[in-house]
């Protein structure tokens, strides 16, 4: 399956100022075969090494971090040569070993011609801790993150299809028809199977979501035993209910997160560090509500509101036990989440494209689901379940703040008319 994250690591490969890449993401998004399969095309040889299941590993590290060291002793661990330019070598699961991220510094002094990735599934949780030292200004990074939905479509050979999508959201025209209901169907079933390649690649092979469903919950699964595994104690509990919780917040109208929905007396001091710690780990997301829409957006985000959304709109279902044919047919039994469903799943849309997104709110109660900085210019974005695009606040945020466009996404076909860009949501990938 075609994985965006490719070209980004060729242009790492190519680049003059190449450092040791640090590739970050949740657990389970491809990180380990994207890196592998890269290795694999580009270069004679890799030298994979994984912290987690070869235990004597950290001890190569442990007695020096000087890469003159460092590479006879790896060659010597791996039984393969590792050649300047022409080996990469892979260390997969470094958040086990603190002296291997910290070697990175010394491989970007002393030996930059040699081509080193390193991942961790936890690795923003374990950075956060004073045992590490991070190689500030030494390294490249990345982040991968589960399918988005153009991804979903590639994988099924929808490659034409694809450009299609793009030609008409630049153009503002619509899809024929028909292309557009099997469109939003492909986009339903992106809702219930989500991103995680895993999940994805048995879908294409079975179309099966009761296989698709047993995956995501042992992911879920995974998940949770992370949280014990590589939590302080004294916050297991809490990082836990919040997760819990994060579905419970989606089914409200008003989306955004209230700690006395966790518990009775909850205050934001007791959950801080399980947000926190959710959102270091790649889990969860949060996004802020904006005071006012000014350049520089993150110089007017209020850090006291905020929403947040889970990593995948796959696991959003699982963690919820929505049965799939809910999504797949409509069903109203879904009324009062499909709003927040639909929100989470554009956030990691415009999440997979790198935008910081916020969201703001008038005095009166009227709230635009997500603002961004879009080549340049503030672009707010109205997100609706279905074919119903009468946005009462959008007009308001537009009266106030006059944009150059806004975006309305919704099941109707594309177009564009009185400054506002009409997006169906399965081409929310294009923004």
């Amino acid at each position: 399956m075609y994985r965006k994250i490719m070209k980004n690591l060729s242009e790492w490969k190519n680049s003059p100022y190449r450092k040791p890449l640090i590739l970050q993401g949740a657990r389970q998004v491809g990180k380990t075969f994207s890196v592998l399969e890269f290795g694999r095309e580009n270069y004679q040889n890799v030298a994979y090494f994984n912290f987690e299941t070869d235990l004597n590993l950290a001890q190569v590290f442990a007695e020096s971090i000087d890469p003159k060291d460092l590479i006879p002793q790896l060659s010597l661990h791996s039984k393969q040569s590792i050649l300047r330019g022409e080996t990469l070598i892979f260390l997969d699961e470094i958040q086990l070993c603190p002296r291997a991220l910290t070697s990175l510094k010394y491989f970007c002094e002393f030996a930059p011609d040699y081509h080193i990735i390193v991942a961790g599934s936890l690795l923003g949780v374990a950075v956060n801790r004073e045992t590490f030292s991070f190689p500030v200004g030494k390294v490249n990074s990345l982040t991968l993150r589960p399918m988005d939905m153009e991804e979903f479509l590639l994988a099924f050979g929808l490659d034409e299809l694809v450009t299609k999508i793009k030609n008409c959201f630049e153009g503002n025209l619509p899809l024929p028809f028909i292309e557009h209901e099997e469109l939003l169907k492909k986009y339903r079933q992106y809702l219930v199977v989500g991103g995680m390649p895993e999940c994805v690649d048995k879908y294409l092979r079975t179309l099966d979501f009761v296989l698709i469903r047993h995956i995501q919950k042992e992911i879920l699964g995974n998940y949770l035993n992370d949280m014990s595994k590589y939590n302080n104690q004294n916050e297991i509990k809490k990082t836990r209910l919040v997760y819990d919780n994060i579905t419970v917040q989606l089914s409200k109208k008003n989306t955004r997160f209230q700690y006395k929905l966790i518990k009775t007396g909850a205050r934001a001091s007791e959950f801080e560090n399980a947000i926190e710690w959710l959102t270091l780990s790649g889990i969860v997301n949060r996004i802020y509500r904006l005071d006012h829409p000014q350049k520089p957006l993150d110089n007017y985000r209020d850090i006291d509101s905020f929403k947040t959304y889970v990593s995948d709109p796959g696991l959003l279902c699982a963690k919820k036990d929505i049965v799939a044919e809910d999504v797949l047919y409509l069903s109203s039994d879904l009324d009062d989440f499909k709003g927040g469903m639909v929100e989470n799943y554009v956030y990691c849309q415009l999440l997979a494209n790198d935008y910081k997104s916020y969201y703001w709110t008038s005095s009166r109660g009227a709230e635009v689901d997500f603002v961004i900085q879009r080549e340049g210019k503030i672009i707010p974005i109205e997100v609706k379940s279905a074919d119903n695009t009468k946005a009462k606040s959008l007009s308001i945020y537009i009266s106030v703040f006059k944009p150059e466009y806004s975006i309305k996404l919704s099941t109707k076909n594309f177009g564009f008319e009185d400054g506002k860009k009409t997006v169906p949501l399965y081409a929310a990938f294009c923004i």
